[in-house]
């Protein structure tokens, strides 16, 4: 008894199925739907750009997904990452913002604002490492790099000091002071002390200017002068005064101030 041949249907003929089934039922799901391959997620599509690509391939608002999907594949994005992008101006703003003010946002747990605010501490770590164990005077452009990534996106002005060793070298990097949007308090009794407590050589102070406006300030030029004159008493070298905005820096040792 001959027996009959089994058929399997190509990917045309179901297809085909498909769209007849559909103007027959309206849309309702089938089995034929179990042999339809699935389409990539946003998950996978942005995973396989980057594999390919890499991230540099995507925008900023596709970067934010990807990292909101990675945290948690559940989200219901929603042109979440577009929003957060256009509501704060771009994705370092995103990363920069206040644990209060992400908060305030629809759809992003308390977790998933952790691991944003993780994000900008692994880059800051990153280019720190950078400066480690290596001559800072002949690091000027790492040095920088660093100072921009760890103040220029700050709200209110800050006040770091880079104390080195003999052979320049960076022993510690310490923030000294907070203040408000326009002026940091500083005390060179207190820059001395901290410096003489580590055994530093020599120190660089750097500060923000959350203005954008990195010209040194008549009070910028008053407190260096008065940190320098204090560490000349004791032999510790004032190598530069580094004023740091959102796009860019300048140097006291450069401008001649120094």
């Amino acid at each position: 008894m001959p027996v009959a041949a089994t058929y399997a249907p190509s990917h045309h003929d179901l297809e085909l199925w498909r769209d007849v089934r559909r103007q027959l039922t309206g849309g309702v799901p089938s089995s034929l739907d179990e042999h339809r391959e699935p389409r990539p997620g946003p998950r996978r599509r942005l995973k396989q750009r980057i594999l390919k690509s890499g991230p540099e391939s995507l925008t900023d608002e596709e970067l934010l997904e990807y990292l909101l999907l990675a945290i948690n594949p559940s989200i219901k994005l929603t042109r979440l990452s577009e929003r957060l992008v256009h509501q704060f101006g771009g994705i370092s703003e995103v990363l920069d913002t206040t644990v209060t003010q992400l908060s305030r946002i629809d759809g992003l747990s308390k977790a998933t604002i952790a691991i944003l605010k993780i994000v900008p501490e692994i880059a800051r770590r990153m280019a720190l490492e950078e400066v480690l164990d290596r001559p800072v005077l002949s690091s000027c452009d790492k040095v920088l790099a660093y100072c921009r990534i760890a103040l220029g996106r700050k709200k209110t002005e800050q006040f770091h000091l880079l104390f080195l060793d003999t052979k320049n070298h960076l022993i510690a990097n310490e923030k000294q002071q907070q203040g408000t949007v326009n002026h940091t308090p500083l005390y060179p009794r207190e820059v001395i002390k901290r410096a003489l407590e580590l055994d530093a050589a020599s120190l660089i102070m750097v500060h923000n200017h959350p203005s954008g406006d990195t010209t040194p300030s008549k009070d910028d030029i008053a407190i260096t002068q008065a940190v320098q004159a204090a560490a000349a008493t004791v032999n510790i070298a004032v190598h530069d005064h580094i004023v740091i905005g959102r796009s860019g820096h300048n140097s006291f040792k450069s401008l001649g101030l120094l």
